[in-house]
């Protein structure tokens, strides 16, 4: 007798049950997400779905890209509606060349004749018609059928006739028409074209734009890069009020700069002068103010004076910015007005003019913000070096409240602008009162030495943009983008351009945040700064993931776009919409065709270049 093995687990009935439960649920659920779906494949079975899938299959699978000129040849054959008395005598037809007979040749209103034509070109198609009256180059239509010629040119094709009883004889007309000469792209094809290239172009742009932009960000959202940085309440609060100060002067005062230049926006030599002047008298205004060795300790007279030099050498930079933006619109007009069909040169000259002039003040606020609050932060932590815990404790109090008024205050700005409250309550002294209360708060349970992690908060805060942007479809976007630029590439670059950065943006940081330490912690030990380390420990080890990033993502931009186009937001994506929407199915299919050859192609030379590169 065989003796049970005490390691065989016996089988349990309610764990039987509970898999039986489990596969009964799956079955009612996916019983549930058939009627949600509402599945019936009755639908499939219809005769009428069928015809209109076959008629649409056979239309995507000849696509509309080439066409034959094409000569049309009229033929006539009479015919009496109704039979007169004599019968109807027709004469007989000259069988010499191409004809057309109909059988019989008489009959009543509402009958079926048959209509055969012989000797013609094989392969050749043409409308048959019924032509009233007496004359045959009438051309009132009253039928519609078409006639096809087989391999040996010839057709038999039956039509009704209308309801026009004559004495008259009256006639069947077949025009047939033949390809001739070579074949040639259809218009469809040139368009297809056109707005091809359009889409590798807008997902170029959108590409380099996001990439310009998401590399800076993913370095400030790397936790690796962000986790070690810390900074005294004090600093803290001293760079918060250093930036929306900065950023306002900056913006006014380069703004002010830009007003200077305008009485000489139109003037290229004065333009020319200006930006060769400019960069030689800012490199001389920087070495002078910013000089490399200094053997002694400067005094304060000389200090006051290079900062004003420094000052006034910014300014002029600026003025200089502005002056290449005046002779880059310049020339860029004379280009488009001159150059013909290298007109684009031109007319990108001048955008690029364009983008200069309106971003300058931008860069001046940021620039102004970002050294203002560098200043400040770098004050508040000599401060809190050298001061007594007592001082920093009331320094912290003021400058805490100071920073959490400013920044809850903004917020409630913001706020009233998006959703117009009105109350000043609410929206002005609500959020000051709060924020100000929450930095005493902060300042109250801080200890004055105690050093705060920015870093973490900085991630955090960039991470949770980036989620939240990344979460809404460049479809979305582009819709918003339709409304402030217009119909067309433009809108599509900028939808894609954002949806790439911070994509790019999530790619990039957590390569960042997967490099190796080694190298990180050893420039770190030199007592290397930041930027230092991230030149020197970090770059190296992310260009070949990021330039492998940059390829798939405009990969992903040339599929897109063609997406975004069903929005306006250009590309063959629109030509595509409108055809599929005129039910222009082989004009579709040609459109169809051109995304897939892009993309294979696409495909293929990013493998190529991450292969030889990466």
């Amino acid at each position: 007798m065989k003796e049970p093995n005490k390691n065989e687990k016996k089988s349990s009935p309610w764990k039987s049950l509970g898999t039986g439960l489990a596969v009964l649920a799956g079955l009612i659920v996916y019983a549930y997400g058939f009627q949600i779906t509402k599945i019936d494949l009755e639908q499939l079975r219809s005769e009428r779905r069928q015809e209109s899938l076959v008629r649409v299959t056979r239309a995507l699978a000849q696509p509309d890209i080439f066409e034959y000129e094409q000569v049309a040849e009229a033929f006539t054959a009479p015919v009496y509606v109704t039979c007169p008395a004599d019968g109807g005598i027709v004469e007989a037809p000259d069988t010499s060349g191409p004809y057309v007979t109909v059988t019989p040749s008489c009959a009543e209103p509402g009958e079926m004749v048959t209509v055969e034509g012989f000797k013609f070109v094989p392969n050749s198609s043409g409308p048959v018609r019924f032509v009233p009256g007496s004359d045959p180059t009438n051309v009132v239509e009253l039928g519609n059928d078409t006639a096809t010629t087989d391999a040996d040119g010839s057709f038999a094709v039956a039509i009704k006739l209308p309801k026009r009883p004559s004495d008259e004889v009256q006639f069947i007309r077949v025009t047939m028409r033949r390809n001739v000469g070579t074949p040639q792209f259809t218009q469809t094809a040139r368009d297809t074209w056109n707005k091809i290239i359009e889409t590798v172009f807008l997902a170029l742009l959108a590409t380099t734009l996001g990439t310009i932009l998401a590399i800076p960000l993913s370095f400030i959202a790397a936790r690796n890069l962000m986790k070690s940085v810390r900074s005294p309440l004090t600093s803290i609060s001293l760079s918060l009020l250093g930036w929306p100060l900065g950023i306002a002067v900056g913006y006014l005062l380069v703004s002010w700069v830009g007003t200077l230049s305008a009485p000489f926006a139109e003037n290229i030599p004065v333009n020319v002068l200006f930006v060769v002047l400019t960069p030689i008298l800012a490199s001389l205004g920087l070495r002078w103010a910013l000089p490399e060795e200094e053997t002694s300790k400067p005094n304060k007279t000389t200090q006051i004076l290079r900062l004003i030099v420094l000052f006034i050498t910014v300014l002029v930079a600026f003025y200089g910015l502005f002056q290449l933006a005046h002779l880059a619109i310049n020339v860029g007009l004379l280009g488009i007005a001159g150059l013909g069909s290298l007109a684009f040169l031109g007319n990108f000259l001048f955008q690029l003019g364009d983008i200069i002039a309106i971003t300058t003040p931008v860069l001046g606020g940021l620039a102004t913000g970002s050294a203002l609050s560098s200043f400040l932060g770098r004050t508040g932590q000599r401060a809190s070096e050298r001061l007594a815990p007592s001082a920093i404790r009331l320094l912290n109090i003021l400058f805490a409240t100071l920073a959490g008024a400013t920044l809850f205050g903004l917020f409630g700005w913001l706020v009233e602008w998006l959703y117009q409250i009105g109350q000043s309550v609410y929206v002005l002294w609500g959020p000051l009162i709060v924020g100000g209360l929450l930095g005493l708060v902060i300042a109250l349970i801080t200890k004055p030495k105690d050093t705060l992690s920015t870093g973490m908060v900085i991630y955090y805060v960039t991470r949770t943009i980036l989620n939240g942007l990344r979460s809404v479809e460049a479809l979305v976007m582009a819709i918003v983008f339709v409304i402030a630029v217009g119909i067309g590439p433009f809108a599509g670059v900028m939808a894609l351009g954002l949806h790439t950065i911070v994509s790019l943006a999530k790619l990039y940081s957590e390569q960042v945040e997967s490099i190796q330490p080694g190298p990180l912690e050893a420039i770190q030990a030199t007592g290397a700064n930041r930027l230092q380390t991230i030149i020197y420990a970090v770059i190296p080890q992310i260009v070949p993931p990021y330039i492998s990033y940059t390829m798939y993502r405009w990969d992903i931009n040339v599929r897109m776009s063609t997406i975004i186009g069903f929005v306006g937001g250009g590309g063959i994506g629109f030509l595509l919409q409108q055809n599929i929407n005129l039910l222009n199915y082989r004009a579709a299919s040609a459109q169809m065709l051109a995304i897939a050859i892009v993309v294979a192609s696409m495909d293929y030379i990013s493998s190529m270049l991450r292969e030889k590169y990466v």
